[in-house]
């Protein structure tokens, strides 16, 4: 595909844009559904989505291609992310305000350094490790909200599963990584086995999937924005652009926008706290990347 830098731009601008919005879309939806629910219709509208697209780009005629090992390589995945990954990071929305969630979840971009090491066969300097721990104290600053005896009050089982939320993700991340599929079909695939094991939760006794029409607005945002169509934006910034590194840092200024929409259509009061752990997070990922730049 043929560089256009501006274009990556814009299409990276429309994806830190549509990924500062879902944390609010996530609580809004969460007050009149169950976690279950909302990743159960996200996921069934973003494989629909991906498949528009698929169609749209004259691409249908691939899955027909499809091989055996690349099926069963969806099934893993897809039990991965959308089914185990979604459940969990929005049980942990469900009992926790969004200021604290997603700067928890954000972890995951320093825990894939760290899994890198067994499962890449990576190595990472003194320096990167300083990097992580500057970003795990933003964590400890976000939860205690700046009182380490903050921790009696926290809701300790939140906090632990938007930690594993993250960790889920970056697991699912590095086995990508090693997944050479056609991104589209890739995406596609995985969120269709996905929807199907949460449909078949729907048989049985402890996961009810019938919600009123009028709250579907919530999933059907959540699996066109937070999914299936920003993740092909952000796909699309990342072939467009010159190099990754003229556009990957901008998307640590999603979750400081988020806040922003937090306070405002959440109706959450913003702690000091939050946006400092925060920016120790996001401090920590970025110094760690350029320390790992200069191993290289």
């Amino acid at each position: 595909m043929q560089k256009n830098q501006k274009l990556a731009y814009i299409y990276t601008a429309l994806a830190i844009l549509f990924w500062s919005t879902v944390a609010s879309a996530f609580k809004l939806s969460l007050r009149r559904i169950s976690p279950y629910q909302l990743v159960f219709y996200a996921s069934l509208t973003s494989a629909l989505i991906l498949l528009l697209l698929l169609f749209l780009q004259g691409k249908l005629d691939q899955l027909s291609k499809i091989r055996k090992k690349d099926f069963l390589r969806s099934a893993y995945l897809g039990g991965i992310n959308p089914f185990i990954y979604y459940l969990v990071l929005f049980t942990a929305y469900d009992r926790l305000p969004a200021q604290i969630a997603q700067p928890v979840n954000c972890i995951w971009a320093v825990l894939i350094v760290l899994f890198s090491v067994p499962l890449l066969n990576q190595k990472i300097g003194w320096k990167s490790f300083v990097a992580i721990l500057i970003s795990f104290s933003g964590v400890v600053v976000v939860t205690s909200r700046g009182d380490l005896t903050g921790f009696i009050n926290a809701d300790i089982l939140g906090v632990l599963l938007a930690f594993s939320s993250a960790i889920l993700w970056a697991l699912y991340w590095i086995l990508n990584v090693k997944d050479e599929r056609e991104q589209t079909i890739k995406l596609f695939l995985n969120y269709s086995f996905g929807a199907f094991y949460l449909f078949l939760l729907s048989f049985t006794k402890y996961f009810n999937v019938s919600i009123a029409f009028k709250d579907l607005a919530g999933p059907v945002y959540v699996g066109i924005f937070e999914m299936g169509l920003t993740s092909f934006v952000w796909l699309k910034a990342l072939e467009l652009s010159e190099t990754t590194a003229r556009i990957s840092n901008y998307v640590y200024l999603f979750p400081f926008i988020s806040l922003i929409f937090i306070h405002f259509i959440v109706g959450e009061t913003i702690l000091l706290t939050s946006f400092l752990g925060l920016l120790l997070i996001v401090a920590g990922i970025l110094l760690q990347e350029r320390f790992m730049k200069k191993q290289i």
